[in-house]
């Protein structure tokens, strides 16, 4: 190969790429060359072929077809290009479902769920020709003023690996390279800000940040990785080989291809200033470990080659990267593929497609408080006569998707383009769902602005109506177009606009307010929760896609049963923020300062229409370090109707080297029971996820108590028992265990009561 064709497989070229605001400084980047001079020598990649304008899938894949023979017969190694696109929320293309948001998904805790998610997504892909996708996201969220935090699954680094692990084994199983993003520390950025410095210890990163990569790389197999823009402590990921090439390949042996984030490696000189120019930032990040350049070639072309040819830049480290992307051609079917037939017909929203999103959209909804209200149509009685429908999110195709839906990231910049899916809005869908109710609707407000011109037609509203819901919160866009999502960070967690007013209005009415929260971030709503104007009932709906507004019909209307959970703790105000449950002592509210950081709802929080009890948990009481201890919980519907609990076994190592979370998560699981029906649910827990970084920045397992609970989240210690870990420090090593395995028994009514002695109430 000359240096001009291996240069050519290390980049990509945005075919579509034009005025549009859909990645950082996508203005002032992108390569200037025509499409036939920059592939003289062949490509790496296409970038976003389907997803950057709206495009007949059809009539694309020929296009892409043809694309691809003439690769293979024009260019003189005759290889095809890797296809890579967005697919977050979906595949991020014009008529493909649009399912809930990563913040939803972790919302149901259900990893079965979501890799079937990525197993239709990544069908959808592999039938447009598509190679890799560009997700998930695996950063822990620790700022809710961040923008992104609508793309990440939780505050939880084991929920983040175990979940964001399933989305990729589903999405792998189908072809598709799953892209693991952002690698490592983004969402730990300064003051919540978007491309802001990070400022995190070794400790953190390797205890909170690296290990849902870790996961995905030793469990999920995971064939590509993308970098993080952030700099830690001064170093930018994209110029520092201990995180791409010591830490993902030395220590994880991983194998597969590491791509740039958009625009990341001429960023290197641009943004973080530790490149002279776009040829040193490109020989700076080939050789901390990046092996291609997306989403066009504005270092890896000309500049490389340029340092290259003057003798500046060793040759060979463009040689190692491009033996990893033939690798993944190989590996993908690249090269022997001929291309002969395009699709003919394709459907992007499927019926099983619609299914999914459906399910996910109702496991991943949080009833946050009921004074009974919910549900609206009880097992005895009828629904209410009248319901008011409020708020500008109640009528509104748009919020109930994320960012990174294509949809909002860009069909807004096609205002004419019909959306090209079903998407029923919760007015329209309570419409459906209670038709022998007479249902009025005003919009009250909009999400953002301060006309209070409507507010008056909405109480209105409220007063003749037996409820009223009002549907508020965000609307998801980029770089200041919406109030959440990538680059619209926030300084203020109080609801945008003018919301807050036009609920406390309604409630003032004395009309019983059910308020539907439908965010991609955690809001300040104390006020909401425990003040004395709050509504009756607050629902929260992390983005549930397109099939949302039918999944919230279903559960006000009691059709369905909330069994969403909080993937992050509902923050009592901006100025707690930095906040995760997972605080040392010091970290939560004490004597020693006047500001109380306890959130308003914990972690794990999540209530249901019945009731369920928890006791008689039992663990061995001697584990060996290194070992796997066994954890037993009697769980029992008692309420009244069907429901659905998340059993969350939680631990705290009480005495240790270095400062411990006063709760941690260390394993979940979904059980659907009966009314009266009781389980047990045994967890077997390896003692590494007790596993924390010591000293001596080793991960270790260190011997002492550790007080276990399970709770309805992880403030609430409901039932409690004890473990020892007995033996000499354990070293975690890769063939430590990392998951929690988890097993379901169903109790017969007439089975005796046992282990009493170790409820604690």
């Amino acid at each position: 190969m000359t240096l001009e064709e291996k240069i050519a497989q290390l980049v990509g070229y945005w075919v579509d790429q034009g005025g549009e605001v859909v990645a950082p400084l996508a203005g002032e980047m992108g390569s200037s060359a025509r499409y036939d001079e920059a592939t003289t020598h062949g490509l790496g990649h296409l970038t976003r072929v389907y997803g950057t304008r709206p495009v007949d899938p059809v009539e694309r894949a020929e296009w892409l077809w043809t694309e691809q023979r003439r690769l293979k017969a024009e260019t003189r190694l005759g290889i095809p290009a890797i296809v890579h696109e967005e697919c977050l929320t979906g595949l991020a293309a014009w008529k493909a479902a649009t399912f809930p948001t990563p913040l939803a998904w972790g919302a149901a805790f259900d990893p079965g769920l979501v890799e079937e998610m990525g197993s239709l997504i990544g069908q959808s892909m592999r039938q447009l020709g598509i190679h890799q996708g560009l997700a998930p996201v695996l950063d822990v969220i620790r700022d809710p003023r961040w923008g992104r935090v609508d793309e990440c699954i939780a505050e939880d680094p084991y929920v983040v690996g175990t979940i964001g692990t399933a989305y990729v084994t589903g999405l792998q199983s189908t072809g598709v390279h799953a892209t693991l993003k952002h690698f490592v520390g983004y969402s730990a950025s300064q003051a919540g800000r978007n491309h802001a410095p990070v400022h995190a210890g070794r400790r953190e990163l390797n205890d909170v940040f690296l290990p849902p990569f870790e996961m995905a790389v030793l469990d999920g197999r995971v064939r590509s990785v993308m970098n993080s823009y952030a700099e830690i402590d001064g170093a930018p990921v994209g110029a520092t080989p201990e995180y791409l090439t010591e830490i993902l390949r030395d220590r994880w042996g991983f194998d597969g291809v590491v791509v740039s984030d958009y625009f990341s490696v001429a960023f290197l000189h641009l943004m973080h200033a530790v490149a002279a120019d776009r040829g040193e930032a490109a020989e700076i990040a080939l050789a901390a470990g990046i092996d291609v350049e997306l989403p066009s070639g504005d270092a890896f072309l000309a500049p490389l080659i340029e340092r290259i040819r003057a003798g500046r830049t060793d040759e060979t480290l463009v040689d190692r990267a491009v033996l990893r992307v033939l690798s993944q051609k190989e590996d993908l079917g690249l090269l022997d593929e001929t291309f002969d037939t395009p699709p003919t017909e394709i459907d992007l929203d499927s019926p099983e497609h619609r299914r999914v999103a459906r399910a996910l959209a109702e496991e991943s909804l949080v009833l946050l408080t009921n004074d009974g209200v919910l549900p609206l149509r009880p097992a005895e009685g009828a629904a209410p006569r009248r319901i008011a429908v409020l708020g500008p999110n109640a009528d509104s195709t748009e919020a109930l998707m994320g960012c990174y839906s294509f949809v909002n990231h860009v069909l807004a910049h096609h205002p004419t383009v019909p959306v090209g899916l079903e998407l029923p809005t919760v007015l329209e869908a309570l419409r459906d769902e209670l038709p022998g109710t007479e249902i009025t609707y005003a919009q009250g407000c909009t999400v953002e602005g301060s006309d209070r011109a409507g507010l008056a037609a909405a109480v209105e509203a409220a007063r003749a109506a037996e409820v009223a819901v009002v549907v508020v919160g965000d609307r998801a866009g980029l770089f200041g177009r919406g109030t959440v999502g990538e680059g619209n960070d926030v300084e203020s967690l109080e609801l945008p606009g003018l919301q807050r007013d036009l609920v406390e209005a309604v409630v003032a009415t004395g009309t019983p307010v059910v308020m539907v929260l439908m965010t991609g971030r955690p809001y300040a709503v104390a006020w909401a929760v425990e003040g004395p104007l709050a509504p009756a009932a607050v629902v929260q709906a992390f983005f549930p896609g397109e099939a949302g507004g039918g999944a919230i019909a279903a559960v006000l209307s009691g059709t369905v049963s909330p069994s969403g959970h909080l993937p992050v703790s509902l923050p009592r105000s901006a100025g707690a923020q930095p906040y995760s449950y997972l605080h040392p002592i010091l970290g939560g509210p004490s004597d020693v300062t006047s500001v109380d950081s306890t959130p308003v709802l914990p972690f794990g929080h999540g209530l249901a229409y019945t009731s369920f009890e928890r006791t008689a948990l039992q663990a061995d009481t001697t584990v060996a370090a290194g070992g796997t201890f066994s954890a037993s919980v009697r769980i029992r519907n008692t309420g009244d109707r069907d429901g659905t609990d998340l059993v969350q076994l939680y631990a705290r190592d009480i005495h240790a080297s270095v400062t411990r979370p006063v709760a941690q998560l260390l394993g979940y699981q979904r059980v659907s029971l009966a009314a009266g029906e009781e389980a047990l649910v045994t967890f077997a827990v390896p003692t590494a996820r007790l596993a924390f970084t010591g000293l001596h920045f080793e991960r270790i397992v260190e011997p002492g108590d550790v007080e276990l609970w399970v709770g309805p989240d992880c403030a609430t210690k409901e039932a409690t028992a004890q473990t020892t870990i007995t033996g000499p420090v354990h070293v975690v090593t890769l063939a430590d265990g990392r998951l929690v395995q988890s097993e379901v028994e169903r109790i017969a009514e007439d089975a005796p009561v046992w282990g009493a002695e170790a409820v604690s109430a």
